[in-house]
């Protein structure tokens, strides 16, 4: 490679690592100080419970179920997305897929949310918006398969895997994935037991 080209494969590639960084966002939403404690969340985010009680009583979703499924997705960072991918080891090409927001809906199931509800201007860095996504998404699959409101961790695999993932199983061929499955449903459990107690919570 000539010392012309060297310098303009330099430029296009500092161009792209520019608008990669931009397009990550310096303004990428902070998580709450405490993520162990729901009530510090809760107190620190006074926002969140109105959209997690909202959420509960319209489809049934228990609040630590949301909180700890969020808690995995996104951290409650509001625009939470995937790592970019990397062509040899420097160049991004895209994220490793469409997941965005809180709830880190797929942008194929966001629009079925919204064709489903009619909610044409609900965003996914909303967090009234994707509590009800992830509400939404839950009770299709207690209608589907049967698993229970109340069950974080099968909700989750559900949730990460999709329904017809879930059916097949295929969530046996990935051991990491059953590990946080298990974190969610007992980060739910740890959950529930400091919002019994939580004056933000009420």
């Amino acid at each position: 490679m000539s010392e012309r080209q060297m310098s303009k494969w330099l430029r296009a590639l500092a161009s792209v690592l520019l608008a990669a960084s931009c397009g990550s966002g310096g303004s990428v939403g902070e998580s709450p100080s405490n993520l162990e404690d729901a009530c510090a969340i809760l107190g620190e985010r006074p926002g969140y419970i109105r959209a997690f009680k909202a959420a509960e009583r319209k489809w049934g979703v228990p609040v630590h179920v949301q909180m700890a499924t969020i808690y995995q997705e996104s951290k409650f960072k509001s625009d939470a997305r995937t790592p970019f991918r990397y062509s040899m080891g420097v160049i991004p090409y895209g994220r490793q897929s469409s997941a965005f927001g809180y709830s880190q809906a797929l942008d194929g199931t966001w629009d079925e949310y919204l064709e489903a509800t009619g909610k044409r201007r609900a965003r996914r860095d909303d967090i009234h918006d994707a509590t009800d996504f992830m509400g939404w998404y839950m009770s299709g699959t207690r209608d589907g398969l049967g698993i229970s409101l109340r069950d974080a961790r099968n909700q989750y695999l559900a949730y990460h895997e999709g329904r017809t993932g879930f059916k097949r199983g295929s969530f046996n061929q990935k051991a990491w994935l059953v590990r946080v499955a298990d974190d969610v449903g007992s980060r739910a459990v740890v959950y529930e037991v400091q919002l019994a107690n939580c004056r933000a919570a009420r």
